[in-house]
């Protein structure tokens, strides 16, 4: 269990820490893992840039699902301040709970972070981290189009896993782009030389990385000509009963 009063600024790696994996040295080391860069692209500018503008449209899609006391699981840190605001908006009747495989992500979330007693960074994989709690909301925030298909899969089922009865699991990413959005183009030649993994969510719905999807239910919504896509996934039972 995670200590509630443990302040995330102090936080050290477990001795079991998950090894970094090779998609990330092999694909993302200039983005994710050289501190230098890290350093450059940790910006909401940055943000922005790459988001086409659609930064916060797409970050309150997020921060609106959270209620103060909350306990909301964060897949994945994210450049900007989202994760500062995300764990404001838990509170400190909530917990926020933050995990990432790579040590720069972990350092600048730490940051971050600092004060919030309420928030916890855990270096750990997610498709097999624990929250150990009940949350409320999980969630992943640009994620998915980042990893090869396999690891989608489990990372889906990870978070599927860790939704109770009356939890959601919130997924905002990419998603294939009318045939008129003009960015379409331009997200196809950055897939081909950055983000070899990023099209599969072109041509595949989310739903279908979960190894049992017709246990849940699916509302998407797409933004900005269908270049992202915002979708929230209950149990059935539970948004039967709503």
């Amino acid at each position: 269990m995670i200590d509630t009063t443990f302040d995330c600024a102090r936080e050290r790696a477990p001795a079991s820490a998950p090894p970094l994996p090779e998609y990330m040295t092999e694909v993302y080391e200039w983005a994710y893992v050289r501190p230098r860069w890290v350093k450059f692209l940790d910006r909401n500018i940055v943000v922005k840039t790459l988001l086409f503008g659609n930064d916060e449209r797409l970050i309150r899609a997020y921060l609106e699902r959270i209620k103060p006391g909350m306990k909301v699981w964060q897949v994945a840190h994210v450049y900007g301040d989202l994760v500062r605001r995300a764990a404001e908006c838990c509170g400190p009747m909530g917990r926020f709970m933050l995990s990432d495989v790579t040590p720069i992500q972990l350092q600048h979330a730490r940051q971050k972070l600092q004060g919030m007693a309420w928030a916890s960074v855990q270096h750990a994989d997610a498709a097999h981290y624990s929250t150990n709690v009940s949350c409320d909301l999980v969630c992943s925030f640009f994620l998915l189009h980042e990893v090869p298909d396999s690891l989608k899969r489990k990372i889906v089922d990870n978070m599927l896993k860790q939704l109770p009865e009356d939890g959601e699991a919130l997924f905002i990413d990419y998603h294939r782009p009318a045939w008129w959005q003009p960015v379409r183009y331009i997200l196809k030649w950055v897939n081909r030389f950055l983000e070899p993994f990023a099209e599969a969510l072109w041509h595949s719905e989310i739903s279908t990385f979960a190894s049992h999807p017709e246990r849940f239910e699916w509302r998407k919504r797409t933004v900005f000509g269908g270049v992202y896509q915002i979708v929230q996934v209950r149990h059935k039972t539970t948004t039967a009963a709503q």
